[in-house]
Order: structure tokens, then sequence, then C-alpha cells
């Protein structure tokens, strides 16, 4: 990590900064992307966003065959966040190839698409079948839902991790990214696994486990029980989480968590991100994207910074 200076820099002018941040192979056009599961597939959000001026999308998760997800209900609003437990419901990575992916490669921004396996070889062969498809800038290796049986699995062990991050990279031609879960023992630890493999990127953190009851009727309020915790929450958690990831690798970190502005957004950035991806707060504000866009120069010229690489990673003692 860069040595942080106690003295003051200068503020530099919002026209000045430079937005583009490069991770590994990887490159985005500013820092700023939506994250799997709170988007759709673009369209949802076609006449809220200018979808070109994102960074990247990151479209629903899919799977080998389409899945109808868990039984009702599927979301739950907590305190300062909200439980899922959608399942993966998705298409199938034929219908997205066919009808999704075309739509989406003419956005003018960066794909990344998300894909889920119930098995090793289903994540390697899915990673290796859009391969051939034009328009995906990375693929995200979803090891880290909790709402399906064996959803964490390869995002807990972390030789499990490494082995697949290592087969997905020697089997597809795009970029790999790993999605880490922040349900495990050492984030640290799953982090140098997945940059052991080849990750070009991690990303964290997906969900944390919750759970919601309805005392009264003595009956969970999930149809699966337990769900997925978001929103601002977590934010704490994935701040930890990041800044733990970028002390133990040099692989680039993407950001997800709770992130719903600007001040936020810089709190990461300063934690060891590279990029974001914006969540659950798409749902309750699905101009946020925007927003923070705009400001994100006007933050980094404060701390009289030109690029955004100029802050990553730069936070000092207490």
């Amino acid at each position: 990590m860069p040595e942080v200076s106690a003295a003051k820099l200068p503020p530099a002018s919002p026209l000045q900064v430079e937005l583009p941040v490069n991770l590994g192979r990887l490159q985005f056009s500013n820092p700023i992307l939506v994250a799997s599961g709170t988007f759709g597939y673009a369209r949802e959000m076609e006449a809220l966003v200018d979808l070109s001026r994102l960074g990247g999308i990151v479209p629903k998760t899919i799977t080998k065959l389409p899945r109808k997800g868990n039984a009702p209900w599927r979301t739950i609003e907590t305190p300062s966040g909200m439980l899922n437990s959608i399942g993966l419901d998705n298409d199938g990575i034929e219908l997205f190839i066919k009808h999704h992916l075309p739509y989406l490669a003419n956005l003018g921004t960066a794909i990344i698409v998300s894909i889920a396996g119930r098995t090793h070889d289903e994540f390697v062969e899915m990673a290796a079948q859009l391969s051939t498809e034009a328009g995906i800038a990375a693929v995200e290796l979803n090891i880290s839902c909790p709402n399906v049986s064996g959803g964490v699995d390869f995002g807990t062990d972390a030789g499990m991790c490494e082995r697949l991050v290592a087969d997905c990279r020697e089997n597809s031609s795009h970029p790999i990214i790993a999605k880490l879960t922040p349900n495990v023992t050492s984030v640290a630890d799953m982090a140098r696994a997945a940059a052991a493999g080849g990750a070009d990127a991690i990303s964290l953190i997906n969900t944390c486990q919750g759970m919601a009851i309805d005392w009264r009727r003595r009956r969970p309020m999930l149809g699966n029980v337990v769900g997925g915790l978001s929103g601002p929450a977590i934010k704490p958690i994935a701040l930890r989480a990041v800044y733990q990831a970028a002390q133990a690798t040099k692989t680039p970190i993407i950001g997800i968590g709770g992130i719903a502005t600007i001040d936020d957004v810089m709190e990461f950035l300063v934690a060891g991100a590279t990029a974001v991806q914006l969540g659950t707060v798409n749902f309750y504000n699905p101009k946020v994207s925007m927003e923070v866009l705009e400001a994100l120069p006007g933050a980094l010229g404060e701390l009289g910074a030109k690029s955004v690489q100029e802050v990553v990673g730069t936070m000092g003692e207490p």
C-alpha cells in the first residue's frame, strides 16, 4: 500500500481528475459498477440510468439451466437493510446468450457476466461457453450465494476456490473475477486462494447470512428460512473485508456492500478497492449510480487526487 502523508494536499479541479481504472486485464471507464441481482438485465433500468456512463454492469447471475428460484417470501425489509432469498431465479445460459447478451453488448459499457454452477465442472463449462461470445468484459464467479444448496462451498474452502478459479481462467478467454462471501473465518485466506488461482480481480462481499421470524406465528418469514442480508447494515463488514483482502493480496479489489453515497464510495476506495458495485441501493434510489458518478470528481479533487488510483488503499494509521 502507498504511504499516506499527514499533510493535506491542495484540492484538484474536478475537470483535471481522471476516472478510468485498471484491474489487471480489466479496464473500466470509471469505478462505478452495478451489482448482480440488483439491476436485472439492465433493460429494466434504461429509462432511469444512462447505462453507457456506468463503469460496468453485472447482470443477474446465470446458471447452466433456467431456475425458478426459492419459494416465497423471497425478500424481507430489515432495519437498514434487506434480506433476500431469491435462489438464483434466472433464464439459464442459453437464453442469456441468445436474448440478453446482444442487448447488453451494445450498451457502450463493460459487461461482467455473473455465473453460478452446481459443480466445479459446471462452472468451468459455463466459463468456456462464454469464451466464444463477444461483448463480455469479464466473467464473475458467484461462489458466494447463500441462498442455494452448495452456493458457498467454493467460497468457503480455500483449496476448492483456488482450483475453480485456475480452471475457469484456463478455459476462458475473458478475465476472471472471484466474488467472495463474508461468511468465512478468514477473508484474507480466501482472497489469497483466489489470487493464487489467477483471478484478475476479487469482488467482495456478497450478502451476510441472516433470517427474520414472525414470532406470533412462530414461523420464519423467508420461504428458504435463511437469506442474505444486504444494504447499509452490512457496510462496516464489507469495509473490513475489503481492507483485509487488499492487505493480503495485490490482486485488484471490487468493493460491494451497503454502498449508497459518494462518501461510501470513497471509503471503499481508501480501504483498498479499485472499483465498487452498487447493489441494494438501486431498489430504493435507482438513479444513485449517476449521482455518485457526478460527485466522484469533486470528492477525488478534495483529496488533491488527479486519478482514482491515487487514493486506492491509502488509509493511514488511526
